[in-house]
């Protein structure tokens, strides 16, 4: 079996790539700048060659010595002879003055009347002299007897004359020389090329160990993975799921969070500041008080009910920095109709009960009749429990309530009612004519605002302690409003502006009170199931196009606030239904309907 030999991680290969990068980019600038450097030295070269060729070519004596060589015969082109004129005198005391490589002076004919090398006197020069000797100046760089050199050729006049050629000269720059020059030259550059490639390395390394710490020191594979299960877990999970990094911006929102909040693009949210999102304004202090151990918050959003719970992240590393909140957001909204519906059974269930007692105690009272053999009293005693009905609540006058709904559920609340010392009563302008179609709806603003108001009479300073409902039902088409007021006797609202009571988590209710004084308002969290139910049911009403609004804040030692409420679309005519005509309203407790109706 053979083992795959492990690849360099990657941020180890991205260090390695950005110094090749560095080291090629240093290399490139040095390798360009050191080839114009060349060439601009051989520029120099040829131009200072040709300069010196100049001044020697203008030279009187040397054009006079040229031309009289013109008609030298053989034995006056001796190397002999030539070494120890002065032609080679003069030109090898320009060469060593100048530091040149060659100073060579030619006939007409193209052979060496001075050269370095004696030898090489009387020969023809290893270049062409064509063009000097034809009149023209050249610059160039080529190879002799003496080596690679930058040279220049300049043609040699006859004395008084700047037409007539005799000869020419030629100077050379030697590339060693040049090269030299060079050196010196790029010897800055080189360091500077060296001192950016150590600058591109330590550049380099700070910035994988950045990347390292970035991404916690997972492998681009690893990070794909990641986000591969984190959208598979996003978009399989039932719960809404936002995520906020420590700068509070969103970093990631699932479709059913967004669903639940009511966002219509989650995905435009990410990378927003919490703030300028538009979620509920319990957020900041949700992230605030995010522990293991804090309780979730309970809030209505819309047609939904939430839970709202958020989870600070922190890394697996010791000392890393927190990596943000987690907040996950489950709809209650089903579990509430649930809870309305057991509500309405067990409003039902205890009025049964208490059916089935009543029942029991009247059919024994009239078999003890029937026993006596006193069938007159027996008959006027079931005429009278048929006339009042089969089931008398501790409700007064619950016989206004003709809906049998409403009879059971209020009466069930009477029950309660009387079981902590307050009478429940049933307003005399009370008038349904109409069924209740959406018991679910009406048990919750009805509860809420019948639990609120017992609960307030319980805790006021009055001796009297009652509550009084009023209903009347309105018709504006096949379906009807159900308009309901609720007073009691209790102290009345601790505030000044009622709107604040309907804020979610506003509760006036004080664990364990039981009538030594008005508790004061408080915020409960959600464990105590307190501050939720005015809120609730607002929406709920408003949600059907009704409302529900404060009439009367009431004032202390009684009576209480007066709550109204208006819910469209929960009544339908009904057979049997009563036909008496009348105004609903107490004289204290009558408001102007928010939009219309009043009550």
């Amino acid at each position: 079996m053979t083992t795959r030999r492990a690849r360099p991680g990657f941020l180890a290969r991205m260090l390695l790539l950005h110094l090749a990068v560095v080291a090629l980019v240093v290399l490139l600038c040095g390798g360009v700048y050191g080839w114009l450097t060349y060439e601009r030295l051989g520029r120099d070269a040829e131009r200072q060659a040709l300069s010196i060729a100049r001044s020697v070519a203008a030279d009187d004596d040397v054009r006079a010595a040229v031309a009289g060589m013109v008609d030298a015969g053989p034995d006056d082109l001796g190397p002999g002879v030539l070494a120890a004129g002065e032609l080679q005198n003069a030109a090898e005391d320009v060469r060593r003055r100048t530091d040149s490589l060659f100073v060579v002076v030619t006939d007409d004919a193209g052979r060496r009347l001075s050269h370095p090398n004696p030898a090489q006197l009387g020969r023809p020069v290893s270049t062409d002299p064509t063009e000097a000797l034809a009149g023209r100046e050249v610059t160039t760089h080529e190879r002799g007897t003496l080596g690679h050199s930058a040279r220049a050729k300049v043609p040699v006049h006859a004395p008084g004359s700047d037409s007539a050629v005799v000869g020419a000269v030629s100077v050379g720059i030697s590339r060693e020389d040049v090269l030299a020059t060079l050196e010196q030259d790029i010897t800055p550059v080189a360091a500077t090329a060296v001192g950016a490639l150590a600058l591109g390395a330590a550049a380099s390394t700070a910035i994988a160990r950045r990347l390292k710490r970035l991404t916690l020191g997972l492998q681009p594979e690893e990070i794909a993975e990641l986000v591969q299960d984190q959208e598979a877990v996003l978009r399989g999970v039932d719960e809404g799921v936002i995520g906020v990094s420590p700068e509070h911006r969103i970093t990631v929102m699932n479709q059913e969070a967004g669903r639940l909040l009511g966002v219509a693009d989650p995905a435009r949210l990410v990378g927003t500041p919490l703030a300028g999102a538009g979620l509920p304004d319990s957020f900041p202090a949700l992230l605030a008080a995010a522990t293991p151990e804090s309780p979730a918050v309970e809030q209505v959003v819309g047609p939904h009910v939430l839970i709202l719970s958020a989870r600070a992240v922190r890394p697996a590393g010791p000392g890393l920095p927190g990596l943000g909140w987690v907040v996950l957001v489950r709809d209650r909204t089903e579990l509430q109709s649930l809870t309305r519906q057991l509500d309405a059974v067990g409003a039902l269930s205890t009025a049964l009960r208490a059916q089935r007692h009543e029942f029991a105690n009247r059919l024994h009272t009239i078999s003890g009749l029937l026993a006596l053999g006193d069938s007159e009293e027996a008959g006027r005693y079931v005429a009278e429990v048929t006339e009042t009905g089969p089931l008398t609540y501790p409700a007064e006058q619950a016989r206004l309530l003709r809906d049998p709904y409403l009879q059971a559920f209020l009466g069930a609340k009477s029950v309660e009612a009387a079981e902590r010392g307050v009478v429940l009563r049933i307003g005399e302008d009370t008038l349904i004519r109409g069924q209740i179609i959406d018991p679910q709806d009406v048990t919750t603003v009805i509860g809420n605002l019948v639990d609120n108001a017992v609960r307030a009479a319980v805790q006021g300073a009055a001796e009297d302690r009652w509550v009084e409902v009023e209903l009347l039902d309105e018709w504006t088409g096949a379906t009807g409003t159900l308009h309901l007021v609720v007073a009691d006797s209790g102290d009345g609202l601790p505030v000044a502006d009622p709107e604040p009571v309907f804020a979610q988590g506003w509760s006036t209710a004080a664990p364990g009170a039981a009538g030594d004084g008005a508790a004061a308002p408080s915020v409960l969290p959600d464990a105590h199931g307190q501050g939720f139910g005015l809120s609730l049911s607002r929406e709920l009403a408003r949600r059907r196009g009704g409302d529900v609004w404060v009439a009367d804040a009431g004032r202390p030692g009684g009576p209480g606030a007066v709550f109204c409420a208006r819910l469209p679309g929960t009544v339908v005519r009904g057979s049997g239904a009563g036909q008496r005509t009348g105004s609903a309203g107490r004289a204290r407790g009558t408001g102007a309907a928010p939009g219309g109706g009043g009550v």
